[in-house]
């Protein structure tokens, strides 16, 4: 017998808290800036979660603008650069390119 079933033979539920753990994880959700577009638009994630926006376009700058949250941007992305965010706040987050505001986006955080 292996360690691991060991373990979970003296200490049951062990094996539920690893994969509970693992579930909990925090992950990083990548939104691409092309064509003049955030790709996906939409997307939603649970609170602590991280959302990374990266440039590639070919020769134009853009940024991610929260007008909402007193107006809390990144730096200009030039292509190829990316920018990211963490939201431990519940709601909609909904922004937009500081330069393009024809370009908009939403953050769900559940």
């Amino acid at each position: 017998m292996n360690i691991a079933g060991s373990l979970t033979k003296r200490v049951p539920g062990l094996l539920a808290l690893v994969f509970s753990f693992d579930a909990c994880a925090q992950q990083t959700v990548e939104v691409t800036i092309r064509d003049y577009k955030f790709l996906p638009a939409e997307v939603r994630i649970h609170a602590g979660d991280t959302v990374k926006w990266t440039n590639q376009e070919k020769r134009t700058s853009h940024s991610v603008l929260f007008p909402a949250e007193n107006g809390l941007e990144s730096e200009r992305l030039f292509p190829g650069e990316s920018w990211q965010r963490s939201f431990t706040v519940t709601g909609t987050h909904a922004y937009r390119c500081g330069p393009h505001e024809e370009m908009k986006g939403v953050v769900h955080v559940d």
